[in-house]
């Protein structure tokens, strides 16, 4: 089977142009209180960017090819794993730590012996 997409130079530019612009107008418009959750729930996108890379490299026939294919994947990866570290902090902050006692705590539940 032949996954082999041919695409001009310049209609890879013209795409690549439409989606900068279409993603500036997208978050130009989201509130700055939502960019942490909307980074977080993109990750989606990345994983997408990383199966293009790949698929990229399966149909690589030239250096340039690979090499382009390599970085996607590298890059696509490289934003995974970002988004989900953001995410992770950003889900402790709601979350209520057991370890640590406070310090007001102890003052208002006396020892139990």
């Amino acid at each position: 089977m032949n996954f082999a997409i041919s695409m001009s130079g310049f209609v890879a530019l013209y795409v690549f142009m439409l989606a900068a612009f279409a993603g500036w107008v997208i978050i130009s418009h989201v509130p700055a209180i939502l960019h942490t959750p909307l980074m977080s729930g993109s990750n989606f996108v990345h994983g997408i960017v990383v199966v293009g890379g790949i698929f990229a490299l399966l149909n690589a026939t030239t250096v340039l090819e690979q090499a382009i294919g390599f970085l996607a994947v590298l890059l696509g990866a490289g934003n995974v794993a970002g988004g989900y570290a953001v995410t992770r902090r950003m889900l402790a902050m709601f979350q209520t730590s057991s370890k640590v006692p406070h310090a007001h705590a102890k003052a208002h539940h006396p020892k139990q012996g």
